[in-house]
């Protein structure tokens, strides 16, 4: 594997509401997963697929302000099956000190 791509946002997504019982991973509260694209270990696939279009309007430089939160880079989520819901934050990384992003390594040659 060859990653070239020089990722600009985290997330972490913390569990805030429901019961391990009703969730097929058994989720339970306070579970915190951090990742950036890659999805976390032990996630669920289903809740994954909803997270990770809130995650992509960040990284296309949109907010969550537009969905009626009141924090730009943090919102909650329910998972798709609806029995447990999420706290999704949004925070920058690999940038230099003027918050500008690092620059993408060199394509790979096909």
């Amino acid at each position: 594997m060859n990653k070239w791509i020089v990722k600009d946002w985290g997330f972490e997504a913390e569990v805030i509401d429901g019961e391990s019982k009703h969730c097929r991973l058994g989720l339970e509260q306070r579970d915190k997963f951090h990742f950036a694209y890659e999805p976390p270990q032990d996630f669920c696939s289903r809740a994954l697929t909803e997270i990770f279009t809130w995650c992509e309007v960040i990284r296309c430089g949109g907010n969550f302000t537009h969905r009626g939160a009141k924090e730009k880079y943090e919102m909650d989520i329910p998972c798709a099956d609806y029995c447990i819901s999420f706290h999704l934050k949004a925070y920058p990384i690999n940038r230099d000190e003027n918050g500008i992003p690092l620059p993408n390594k060199e394509r790979p040659k096909d």
